[in-house]
């Protein structure tokens, strides 16, 4: 466990982001090691039958993902003010929370998985493999939903490396068992879903032990579960919106999705690999963002208001460096990229997703911003304004998917994920710029003398 509120704030975050982004990393390698094999031992039409079910995945498991972040702010808040009694409160309360969550997705997910295949106009052709992906997918929901929060728990205490070990241990049994399940047994895309199951299944028994062998702050009483019975709102107030945030943009995803289908199996099939590697550049992005909330839930805790300030900027500078970077590398290197994924007779396919990649990758640096800025806003207890962020993420992909692929084809597709970046981030940039002033406020204050701050206070 690690006290974020003492020490200088952008070497903290910066160690503190480290293994995050690892594990962010190899979080993703799960998608991208699955893409790979199937790709390779099964052909492009079973790519494409799993990025068809990308979206309607993103839209149910989305949900608990952001969700799992938000339930972690209330123990980083407690943790940092040193309630220990609200630290095993709030777990408790997270964790009723998360496993309603997971109840709901997977039979969401198993019952209906066929049924919204076809109202998102998935091809004929790859409605069967789809399916079955799904359905075993969200038969293991529990598994990933309890990881996630298990994980966001304990980095809120202020470890995020020990989750990394397990995570990557996790990748690589994940790795091994999808070449073994898909090239060896021949379970075709069943096996790849099977694969990353048992591997995260692996990953949540090992914080579990973790837990019980070195850290006593979550070991739980009978009272303790009572009193997060009680304690429910807190942590449905953090949560739920950060988990209806990623939702909402995940609707804008399955529009877009639709009309990705419209364009036939080969743009469905250059949309996945090129989703794939999108998702594993951004992951050091968002590491920013993760990181943004454990420090600045734990100093509001503390009531250092200027280590927050300071560290929003110094971040938002520092992420939006990386940024840049990233995206040069890829667009340097993306026809190369996409080719870990499908032959090198596919040239339409290749085309296709270096368009989308090339014109993400500029636009990187937009996301950046967007997500440090929102994980500080949110870490705040400005819930509303994420949430108007993540409706306009889902009017700018909508509107891609309604507008612009109609008129720019697969080039309309490409353009839908940094028009909604733009779009977030307009409503979180003005919050942050008028909580910036009030925390400069409180700065004041603080630097007074007890009784001119109290007259100042009055």
């Amino acid at each position: 466990m690690q006290n974020l509120t003492v020490g200088p704030p952008t070497r903290l975050i910066l160690r503190f982001t480290v293994p995050l982004l690892i594990g962010n990393l190899f979080q993703h390698l799960y998608g991208f090691t699955d893409a790979a094999v199937v790709g390779r031992l099964l052909g492009w039409e079973a790519l494409a039958a799993v990025g068809a079910s990308g979206s309607l995945m993103f839209l149910l498991m989305g949900f608990s993902w952001g969700a799992s972040a938000g339930l972690a702010i209330p123990v980083a808040r407690a943790f940092g003010a040193g309630d220990d009694a609200g630290v095993r409160r709030a777990v408790s309360a997270g964790a009723y929370i998360s496993a309603a969550i997971g109840a709901v997705v997977t039979v969401a997910g198993v019952v209906f998985a066929r049924d919204l295949l076809r109202l998102l106009g998935t091809p004929p052709e790859l409605i069967d493999m789809s399916a079955t992906y799904l359905a075993i997918t969200f038969a293991g929901a529990g598994v990933t939903v309890a990881y996630n929060f298990l994980a966001s728990t304990i980095r809120a205490l202020g470890d995020p490396t020990t989750p990394l070990y397990f995570l990557i241990t996790s990748s690589l049994l994940n790795a091994v068992l999808v070449v073994l399940f898909v090239g060896g047994f021949g379970w075709g895309v069943a096996g790849a879903a099977a694969a990353t199951i048992i591997a995260q299944g692996a990953a949540v028994a090992a914080c579990l032990v973790l837990v019980r062998l070195r850290m006593p702050a979550l070991h739980l009483t009978r009272g303790d579960w009572a009193a997060g019975r009680r304690a429910l709102g807190e942590p449905a107030r953090a949560g739920l919106p950060m988990g209806l945030q990623t939702s909402v943009i995940a609707i804008g995803g399955v529009v877009l999705q639709v009309a990705v289908n419209g364009l036939g199996a080969t743009a469905v099939g250059a949309f996945t690999a090129a989703m794939r590697v999108d998702t594993l550049a951004v992951a050091p992005l968002g590491s920013f963002g993760v990181a943004m909330v454990t420090f600045v839930a734990q100093n509001r805790g503390a009531m250092q208001w200027r280590r927050i300030r300071l560290a929003a900027f110094r971040i938002s500078v520092v992420a939006t460096g990386v940024a840049v970077v990233l995206g040069l590398v890829l667009v340097v290197f993306a026809e190369s990229i996409i080719g870990v994924f499908v032959g090198p007779d596919q040239h339409e396919v290749v085309a296709k997703a270096r368009t989308y990649i090339v014109i993400n990758g500029a636009l990187y640096w937009v996301l950046a911003l967007l997500f440090v800025l929102r994980n500080v806003v949110q870490a705040m207890g400005m819930s509303t304004v994420p949430t108007i962020a993540g409706a306009l993420e889902l009017v700018m992909r909508a509107a891609a998917g309604l507008v612009l692929v109609r008129y720019l084809g697969f080039a309309g597709a490409a353009w839908a994920a940094p028009l909604a970046w733009i779009g977030a981030l307009v409503p979180v940039a003005f919050a942050w710029w008028r909580q910036r002033r009030l925390l400069l406020d409180r700065e004041r204050l603080d630097d007074l003398p007890a009784g001119a701050a109290a007259d100042a206070a009055t």
